[in-house]
């Protein structure tokens, strides 16, 4: 696909924004809505496959559902010249990748802001059933005002239907940042999904990945088998609590993981507020807590008290009151008509008895 086509009569693509394995991504217009967008243009060997046209149409559509502030938006998608696209909304900035080789580490008050927004997006999309397969620095956007976007739910998957049974970066998920289970060829899960942003978080903050190799598949050995290098060796400002909460994220067990993005994300924040971090930041204002600043004390003005009213005093029993006086209070104060109403009753009620008593031996009882 080359500059200045036209999708549908409706996308001009302006500008190519980056190359993947799978796609081209370019800067577009949408000449309907008058405004930029992000094109996503897949490989023609994909496109031209029936099966995987139905699947990526499936996750398009399950992606487009997703509305939350860390996930770029999905527009639209369709079929044209030979090609399938995706349109979403156009993040301008640049991924953490980039970011991690202009800056290589982070310091981690610096990072622990954007892992928790990403926890934030992938934890949205776990509640709402999906997997993103393929967390990876690339797929994580940071504006220029560091608002983080999780971009491509669901493409890893729909290749994956292609040849279920085949290994490849582009199967499951990227062989750099991908989770063991993945690594052995099985189905990922949202710990999946946590155990890919570990991996990110590492690199992030030690400007390398925990593994390293020439080919895919000693790239997945190390992730089913080896222990990464704790990640302090590389970066000091990593304390112990920190060190361990990323170990933690990367066992190669998923049920030694955090289960979800969420449970992730709020383990950080937790260690963020109680370092201070910039992290805590991150907090809805409707669940932070924030202390007032001291006031100054003001003296009080005591003013008098009103006089009491005469009913006022009638229903109030002074301190120097006898118990004798206040007994005799009680008894004048007592509700006399709902006794006399209830013995009334009481009277009426034993009154019908011997009547009672004559209708049944008179009409019910046998004579002798």
């Amino acid at each position: 696909m080359t500059d200045n086509a036209l999708l549908s009569n409706r996308y001009q693509l302006l500008e190519p924004l980056g190359t993947g394995g799978m796609a081209q991504v370019f800067r577009a217009r949408d000449l309907m809505l008058e405004r930029f967008v992000a094109v996503k243009v897949l490989r023609t060997d994909y496109s031209a496959d029936t099966e995987f046209q139905a699947r990526f149409r499936q996750e398009a559509r399950a992606a487009a559902n997703l509305s939350h502030p860390n996930i770029v938006t999905v527009h639209d998608f369709g079929f044209d010249q030979g090609y399938l696209y995706l349109i979403m909304e156009h993040v301008p900035g640049t991924n953490l990748k980039t970011m991690i080789e202009n800056l290589g580490k982070l310091n981690p008050d610096d990072a622990l802001p954007l892992i928790v927004q990403a926890c934030a997006g992938l934890g949205y999309a776990h509640r709402a059933g999906l997997v993103h397969c393929d967390v990876k620095p690339h797929n994580l956007l940071v504006a220029p005002d560091q608002r983080l976007k999780v971009t491509d739910f669901g493409i890893a998957r729909a290749i994956a239907s292609i040849h279920p049974d085949e290994q490849t970066d582009v199967v499951w998920g990227s062989p750099l940042y991908f989770s063991p289970e993945q690594a052995a060829g099985q189905a990922p899960s949202p710990a999946s999904d946590v155990y890919s942003l570990g991996v990110v978080m590492y690199e992030l903050m030690t400007g390398r990945p925990p593994f390293v190799a020439k080919t895919a598949e000693k790239m997945a050995q190390l992730h089913r088998e080896a222990n990464p290098v704790p990640p302090s060796q590389y970066n000091p400002a990593i304390n112990a609590e920190l060190e361990q909460i990323i170990l933690k994220v990367l066992s190669k067990q998923p049920s030694a993981r955090y289960r979800t993005a969420d449970q992730l994300g709020r383990v950080l924040m937790n260690f963020g507020a109680a370092r201070k971090s910039p992290a805590v930041a991150l907090v809805e204002p409707a669940s932070a807590t924030i202390s007032p600043p001291p006031v100054a004390r003001t003296p009080q003005i005591v003013r008098p008290a009103p006089r009491p009213t005469p009913s006022a005093v009638a229903h109030s029993v002074p301190v120097s009151v006898s118990p004798a006086e206040t007994l005799g209070e009680d008894i004048l104060d007592f509700d006399w008509i709902s006794v006399l109403l209830g013995l009334l009753a009481l009277a009426t009620v034993g009154g019908l008895i011997p009547f009672w008593m004559f209708i049944y031996y008179r009409w019910v009882s046998p004579l002798p």
